[in-house]
């Protein structure tokens, strides 16, 4: 059964109003939603491909995100049948880019944190609420 694709303005997990950012988060943290769209950014890829550069997912989950994906605007297909990024889903890559550069950031601030035997805040400049 599919879940109901999250769209801005309507509800969606985590937030009644459907803010934008909390709707594209609904989107994306999908299983494998991010993975498909990171394999997609440098060339267009058959389902086979993808299903393969995905640790062999199950296919019944590859259909799932790829139709979530394109119905949300940010897959296509080609003249081939292979799944690539839309505009806006490749305009998705600087902001993906960025967050890779975050995760690297926090992975190796976790792994200092980890080796020094801290268990306190991981010191990323971190902002008081």
């Amino acid at each position: 059964m599919t879940a109901r694709l999250p769209r801005p303005g309507g509800p969606v997990r985590g937030s009644a109003t459907g803010r934008p950012l909390t709707a594209a988060m609904d989107l994306l943290g999908r299983r494998w939603a991010l993975r498909i769209l990171w394999e997609l950014r440098a060339e267009p890829l058959g389902a086979r491909a993808l299903r393969s550069r995905c640790d062999r997912m199950s296919s019944s989950v590859l259909y799932e995100r790829l139709e979530e994906l394109t119905t949300a605007g940010l897959l296509d297909r080609d003249e081939a049948g292979a799944y690539l990024l839309t505009d806006l889903g490749a305009a998705l890559g600087s902001a993906l880019e960025s967050l890779d550069l975050w995760a690297r950031q926090w992975s190796a601030a976790r792994q200092r944190q980890t080796a020094s035997g801290d268990s306190g805040g991981i010191g990323l400049g971190a902002r008081e609420c």
